[in-house]
């Protein structure tokens, strides 16, 4: 089984999901790779997790959510200089990629969130994450 951590440090993932059903569905995927999971039912917790001075890897970001949106919460996010932090846009809408992606998303995923899919994207932290720390 691949492992997210590096060197003790796991790769640090930040859901953004006000859907119960799939911010379980992601967090279970994410935790074959040992990926350490802070979950945020809206926009404006994800934004207020970053003001506190906490850092993550990944950010899997939904669309619609009460409070702030998933592409509003990006831009607040980048605007805050977290460049290094890898974003995820999810949504069942498969036309909304263009919406991410203007707001700062690196990549846009439909949903359901699958293992394969998401896998290479958690290895693709991870790398880089190795490649940080030599």
């Amino acid at each position: 089984m691949t492992t997210s951590t590096v060197q003790g440090s796991p790769v640090k993932a930040l859901i953004v999901e006000d859907t119960p059903i799939h911010a379980f569905i992601l967090s279970t995927i994410l935790r074959k790779f040992h990926c350490e999971i802070t979950v945020a039912e809206n926009g404006n917790e994800a934004v207020q997790l970053f003001l506190e001075g906490k850092k993550f890897d990944i950010i899997f970001c939904d669309k619609e959510m009460p409070v702030m949106s998933g592409p509003e919460a990006i831009e607040k996010i980048r605007a805050l200089g977290e460049s290094h932090v890898k974003i995820v846009g999810v949504s069942a809408g498969y036309d909304l990629e263009q919406s991410f992606m203007s707001a700062g998303a690196d990549i846009f995923l439909p949903k359901p969130m699958k293992f394969d899919v998401v896998g290479p994207i958690i290895q693709e932290v991870m790398n880089k994450k190795n490649n940080s720390m030599v």
